[in-house]
């Protein structure tokens, strides 16, 4: 029999997980994370860059995207308006304007790659702190390399700029890690 029942009478019923992709729950978690990110850049991420010498430069809108791909679990197009949102954001306290547009953009939809394989993968479970680090790695590199481009090859600047790049990574990494499975439990997540 076609048509919108099934043989038994009751109507069809397309089940749709709500928590994936750009809804409006997700978009204000997204909008949440990223305004918590940004105070963080303010704050504490200034006095960590301090304290270290400016050996760790947290970029806590990179740690809060991806956790929020983490758990909305975006399409790679999805994931790239989730890193030009980033951007945006990132706008209002950079020092080299429309970079990371370019350099977040390309990371979320990394994020989103390493997530969707990472979780059908039996390591899983280090999908959160791998895939940060790479993505804020990656973020990092491209950022480097766009400026570098920018200011005629600058060698010295990538011999400064890598090791920064690297631990601020590390930092995102152990971040995201640490906070993917208390924010996933306060959301009622449990996959």
């Amino acid at each position: 029999m076609t048509g919108p029942f099934q043989p038994s009478g009751r109507p069809r019923t397309v089940v749709v997980d709500e928590r994936r992709g750009l809804g409006i729950q997700n978009l204000v978690l997204l909008a949440v994370l990223l305004a918590a990110g940004f105070i963080l850049n303010f704050t504490a991420g200034k006095a960590i860059s301090a304290v270290s010498g400016g050996a760790i430069a947290p970029e806590f809108i990179i740690s809060t995207f991806c956790l929020a791909i983490l758990i909305i679990r975006p399409t790679i197009p999805q994931a790239l308006v989730i890193g030009l949102i980033s951007a945006a954001v990132i706008q209002i306290t950079t020092s080299s304007p429309g970079i990371d547009f370019v350099a977040e953009g390309i990371a979320a939809m990394a994020m989103a790659a390493i997530a969707d394989i990472g979780s059908r993968t039996p390591a899983r479970g280090l999908v959160p702190v791998v895939g940060t680090f790479i993505t804020t790695f990656l973020s990092g590199m491209v950022f480097m390399v766009i400026k570098m481009a920018l200011m005629g090859f600058a060698g010295e600047l990538a011999a400064v700029m890598t090791p920064v790049v690297t631990l601020t990574a590390a930092f995102n990494a152990v971040l995201v890690g640490a906070l993917y499975q208390p924010v996933k439990r306060s959301l009622g997540l449990n996959e």
